[in-house]
């Protein structure tokens, strides 16, 4: 049976470069192989990423209160207010009566059966709104999983604190901060289907209201393994992305309240260099309140901008994405992907990808550290097929560019079972990935992404 630790010692792992042995991961469902025509992979499907993005998408589910934004990025907004709600952030003590709106997906049938599911979005949520995302299922045995909050969710913090909610399951299933998770895979129950329903917030009285403009979930399943196949180097050898480096360890002290300053935020590091690379970045305005003496104070920003103040820790995955979004016209997703072949089809196309690991000293030649759990950014292969990627766990934005061995680093990203320092058997990241692209991007980079299951 998985080990599932508790998501939030997973994500306080994946924060921060930890010392080998220290709290393990969750256990999660791995690999993809998606099946498409000219991607060389087998049919049978263990990823399942479903997004609404389309005027036919949204106008597919059902609303109260809701309607339908047009134009080149279609979404969904507050028509007129459903109802009124007062709501208690409990992590400002404070009660305030907010207008509201729903959208519910229509039931979307899982391609495999799931063990883990995790939902993503991108909106826009000016001051005086935010939004809530729910995901609801269906068993392989017929019964349905209560509502369960995948995120309550505002670019900014000062009408609501971003966050988590603990404590959700019905026994058989339970959210892990933003992960759905089936608590005994090995006794065989699966989730088939989902329904995602959003509700937008607004101050009574106004014309303000939130814009949704994707909405979807990942879920998959895979066996557990030790060990991955290894993939040969192919299409993007020799390729390397020009993305702007930035340590996460030069910001250790700063801004302690967002879960202990910059060596625990090696997810809101990567996210920032990608959004860059893109060339996106906050405006003078958004870094007014960062120290001036700092460097990269767009690193600041985005460890402020990613913060979940339940979880306590800036790793919170559909967060990063959302954050990722709030830049003109990105898009950001959290998926899983099946090896490094898929990882090539991106970087061949432009795209950088954000993955998660997590190892021992020594299983990562180069590295210099071991951790439970760690972001960074694939950006190249060399012309052997070595990995390129700018790792925020560096002591200076000029030592981020690292090269890693390529079965070493595809082995410790898709594994679902590690042996910690202890010898002990523990969880591993399983292919997780985050995806940030622009709506303008190129059709080679909508194509490889098409070919990765995204849409």
């Amino acid at each position: 049976m998985p080990d599932y630790t508790s998501r939030r010692t997973v994500l306080a792992a994946a924060l921060a470069v930890v010392p080998a042995g220290a709290a393990a991961p969750r256990a999660s469902a791995a690999a993809r192989n998606q099946g498409r025509e000219g991607s060389g992979r087998s049919a049978a499907t263990t990823v399942d990423y479903r997004a609404w993005t389309t005027t036919a998408d949204w106008a597919s589910g059902s609303g109260r209160g809701t309607r339908i934004v047009g134009g080149d990025r279609p979404g969904v907004c507050i028509a007129t207010a459903a109802g009124t709600s007062d709501q208690l952030d409990p992590h400002t003590g404070r009660t305030s009566t907010w207008e509201w709106a729903t959208w519910t997906s229509p039931v979307h049938c899982l391609t495999a059966p799931a063990t883990e599911a995790v939902a993503s979005w991108n909106a826009h949520t000016p001051a005086g709104t935010w939004i809530t995302v729910e995901l609801s299922g269906t068993y392989t045995d017929g019964t349905g999983t209560p509502w369960y909050l995948m995120g309550r969710w505002a670019a900014g913090d000062q009408d609501i604190r971003r966050s988590s909610l603990d404590n959700q399951s019905d026994g058989r299933s339970r959210i892990s901060t933003d992960t759905f998770v089936i608590e005994d895979p090995a006794g065989g129950l699966r989730l088939t289907s989902y329904r995602l329903r959003l509700t937008l917030y607004r101050r009574p009285g106004t014309e303000l209201s939130p814009t949704v403009w994707r909405l979807g979930a990942m879920g998959s399943d895979v066996p557990e393994r030790f060990e991955v196949p290894a993939s040969t180097p192919g299409i993007a050898s020799g390729r390397e992305l020009a993305v702007p480096r930035y340590s996460q360890e030069i910001h250790k002290g700063q801004y302690p309240e967002y879960d202990n300053g910059g060596e625990a935020w090696c997810s809101p590091t990567s996210s920032q260099m990608v959004v860059e690379y893109w060339d996106r970045r906050p405006t003078s305005a958004d870094l007014s309140w960062v120290n001036a003496s700092y460097t990269d104070p767009q690193v600041c920003h985005a460890a402020r901008s990613t913060f979940d103040y339940q979880y306590g820790g800036c790793g919170n995955w559909p967060f990063n994405a959302a954050y990722a979004a709030t830049f003109q016209d990105m898009q950001g997703i959290i998926t899983r992907l099946d090896s490094l072949t898929d990882v090539e089809l991106l970087i061949h196309a432009g795209v950088p990808v954000i993955t998660s690991q997590s190892f021992l000293p020594g299983e990562l030649d180069g590295a210099g550290y071991g951790t439970a759990g760690h972001l960074m950014v694939v950006i190249g292969f060399t012309e052997d097929g070595d990995i390129i990627a700018n790792d925020p766990a560096s002591p200076t934005d000029d030592a981020v560019r690292r090269v890693y061995n390529r079965r070493q680093f595809e082995n410790v990203w898709l594994r679902t079972k590690r042996y910690d320092a202890n010898g002990r058997a523990v969880g591993g990241s399983g292919g997780v990935c985050y995806l940030y692209w622009p709506t303008d991007s190129a059709p080679g980079q909508r194509r490889a992404l098409r070919d990765a299951g995204i849409s």
